[in-house]
Parts: structure tokens; C-alpha cells; sequence
């Protein structure tokens, strides 16, 4: 499977904050999630991906090129759309087709009057007067009507509604079903990811800290409640974490059906993503 991006061991060192060794890649046809507390780097390897911000060491490869070499044809096939990236205030959004014509070689005005038309965007409003979703939804537009072919997006749907989050989401879900086209999301909201994430990626403190496909936590990843007794009879080899509790603990399993046939009354509630961020955070990580 062909990869779209490929990230190896980046590194960025600050007086107060370190990203250290982020290595991952996202194949084609794939929605690849980020999450992690705030300060935990999703933003600076975000910004390290798109050539922003220069790493300290390691490289990015997005289309199989580096940046020293193809920067201009990288960044013409990759979307962006951040939380509080606004377009000029004072223009109206008719004012964007002409203005993103000429930056984008591979413009397609048809598209962005057909999201135009899909979204309900009115024309004659300045883009100040937009609404926080209708800002949102503008800045999907234009990502999505000049042939990207990788849509990166920080922290993009937050402080929407959930109705138009799911329209987001169905919206990225149709954007990778040619298998063609890939999404880095970075996300607070786990939820959303549960939903269409193929692969997770967890940055805590500047480090990744959990990297699995969504199939993989699906199938294998559970919580299981149990009393002491039962949890110093675990294999440490089957679970990631724990949370020690007054008279129980919490566990993090990674072979849920091992130790359910193993231990027959014991049933493990599948893992969210929610669960998984808050055992790295807060438990014992093995």
C-alpha cells in the first residue's frame, strides 16, 4: 500500500518543549487520527509536516518528494483547514473563486461552487459576518477545490455543532472512498475519530505513545474492571496500562479475547479512543 505521507523522526527542541522522534506514515485512501492534551505537539508536527516550522533532525515525505526539493507541488496537493484560520474579513465569499484562481494552478471553480451549493454559503456575506460553522465550512471549500489530494486539518472542527460535524465527517469519509486521496485529523474530539479514524496516533509530551490501526482496537483493545486478585494473575504481555483504584483497578487490555477464554467469567467493555488517551495520561503505562 502506497504511502501519502510519511514522517521519519522528526525532532523540534524549544527552551520549554521537546518533539522528539515522530515517526509514522498514512497510506493512500486512509484517515489517519491525532490526539493528544493540549501542548503535547499535534500542532508543531503538524506545522513540521506542512514545512511551517523546520525540524531540528529527520525528514517528511508527502507524494514521495521532500520539501528541499518539490515545496511548491507538495503544498499545491495538500488541503489545510485549522481552527481559526480565517480568510480575509472585509471580502465576500464570491470575492474567494477569483482570488484562489490565481494561487491554485489546479483551481476547479465548478467544484467550489458545487461546495458553495452543498454547504448554503451566501455570497454577498463578508466572510466577518460568517458564523463560526460557515467559516469552517468555507475554508473546506476552497481546501477541497484545488486537487488535493491530502487533507490535513488541526483542531478543524472544534466549537461546531454536532450536526455539522457529522456533515464534516461524511464529508471526509467520501473524500477517501476512491482510495485515492488521504485526512490527517487532529482531534479533541475522540468521538468523531471512533467514527472514521483508520489508524490513531496518540503524541503525549512531545512523544508518540500509541500508534495502532482502528481495526486493531477494535478487535484486540478492551477495559477491564477486575479486583487485585485477578489482576496479578494477568500476563503483563496482555495489557498496555492500568489504573490502580480503592478496591480494584482498571486495565487496559490488548488481547481482550485471550484473556476472556483464559479467565471464562470475565467480559472486557471494548476500548474508545477516550479510553486509551486517558490510560496513557493518567495510568501506569507497561
Amino acid at each position: 500500500m502506497e504511502n501519502i505521507l510519511e514522517v521519519n523522526d522528526i525532532s523540534k527542541f524549544y527552551k520549554d518543549f521537546s518533539l522528539e522522534h515522530i515517526t509514522f506514515s498514512v497510506p493512500r485512501g486512509m484517515i489517519c487520527g491525532m490526539i493528544g492534551e493540549n501542548g503535547a505537539g499535534k500542532t508543531t508536527t503538524i506545522s513540521c509536516i506542512m514545512d511551517m516550522l523546520k525540524a531540528d533532525s529527520g525528514n517528511v515525505r508527502v507524494f514521495g518528494m521532500d520539501y528541499e526539493h518539490a515545496a511548491r507541488e507538495i503544498k499545491s496537493r495538500i488541503g489545510l483547514v485549522m481552527d481559526g484560520l480565517e480568510q480575509n474579513p472585509f471580502l465576500y465569499v464570491r470575492d474567494m473563486e477569483k482570488i484562489m484562481r490565481r494561487l491554485y494552478q489546479n483551481w476547479d471553480s465548478a467544484c467550489f461552487s458545487s461546495y458553495l451549493e452543498r454547504f448554503a454559503l451566501p455570497l454577498d456575506k463578508r466572510v466577518k459576518d460568517l458564523s463560526k460553522g460557515m467559516s469552517v465550512k468555507l475554508n473546506f471549500a476552497i481546501a477541497l477545490s484545488h486537487g488535493a489530494e491530502l487533507l490535513i486539518l488541526d483542531e478543524a472542527t472544534s466549537g461546531l455543532d454536532p450536526v455539522m460535524r457529522d456533515e464534516i465527517l461524511e464529508l471526509l469519509q467520501e473524500f477517501v472512498t476512491d482510495e485515492k486521496h488521504s485526512v490527517l485529523i487532529s482531534s479533541h474530539i475522540t468521538s468523531d475519530l471512533d467514527k472514521i479514524a483508520d489508524y490513531i496516533l496518540f503524541i503525549h509530551e512531545g512523544k508518540i505513545s500509541f500508534f495502532k490501526s482502528r481495526e486493531d482496537i477494535e478487535e484486540n483493545y478492551g477495559v477491564l474492571h477486575c479486583r487485585r486478585e485477578l489482576f496479578e494473575a494477568l500476563s503483563p504481555d496482555d495489557y498496555d496500562a492500568y489504573i490502580p483504584e480503592m478496591y480494584s483497578y482498571k486495565v487496559l487490555l490488548n488481547n481482550r479475547a485471550a484473556v476472556e477464554r483464559h479467565f471464562r467469567d470475565v467480559l472486557a467493555d471494548r476500548a474508545t479512543i477516550e479510553d486509551i488517551m486517558l490510560f496513557y495520561v493518567k495510568g501506569v503505562v507497561r
